[in-house]
């Protein structure tokens, strides 16, 4: 196979990966809006009233988690306040320990009943919206009194029913929605920093 084959097939692989993520984009935005603002508005309304966001997923939804609360803590856009946030995929004794001796359906809702209160929010990211672990302690949460917002996929699953405003990324490609995920959380970031005024909202 000659250098020219391989460029060939490289760019075949990138021009349709890359149209099938403009594909699931553009499908998105009519009906992104509406959950987006409802979301932004849950987010608000806690750190507004001294809660605190904490998020959690499998894999992928982990790093998204811990990568979006990240944002939050130190900066998305500029310097400002911190805005509270914690990722529950980070602590490694706690998740073994909950694997270990409860099962690991249980590591994030037991993270959830030590550290949740009412007016926090809870964030489920899944891209299946049936991540067993996932919907487990968005079901505690929401017996406990916290708010419920996710990221998921598909159809949303189960976990569409357990939130109060869900950010469902219509494809049931992992990497497209994982993708989409991070987009979402990046403008949830920025956004919630101009609601609180922490930062200058861009002119149009």
């Amino acid at each position: 196979m000659s250098a020219t084959d391989v460029s060939r097939g490289t760019e075949e692989l990138l021009h349709w990966e890359w149209d099938e993520h403009h594909q699931v984009f553009n499908s998105m935005w009519p009906s992104i809006a509406a959950p987006f603002e409802r979301t932004l508005a849950i987010w608000e309304h806690s750190i507004r009233s001294g809660g605190k966001l904490l998020l959690f997923g499998n894999g992928g939804s982990a790093a998204d988690a811990q990568h979006i609360a990240a944002e939050l803590v130190i900066r998305y856009h500029s310097d400002r306040p911190a805005i509270a946030a914690i990722a529950l995929t980070t602590d490694t004794s706690a998740l073994t320990a909950g694997a270990n001796d409860l099962g690991f359906e249980s590591v994030f809702s037991r993270q959830l009943e030590a550290l949740g209160r009412p007016g926090d929010v809870a964030v489920g990211i899944s891209t299946s919206g049936r991540s067993p672990n996932v919907l487990a302690a968005l079901r505690l949460a929401r017996a406990r009194g916290l708010s419920t917002t996710g990221l998921t996929g598909g159809d949303g699953g189960e976990l569409r029913a357990l939130c109060d405003s869900a950010l469902i990324v219509p494809s049931r490609v992992t990497a497209r929605i994982q993708e989409i995920h991070i987009f979402l959380g990046h403008v949830l970031c920025k956004a919630l920093e101009q609601r609180l005024g922490l930062t200058e909202r861009r002119s149009t």
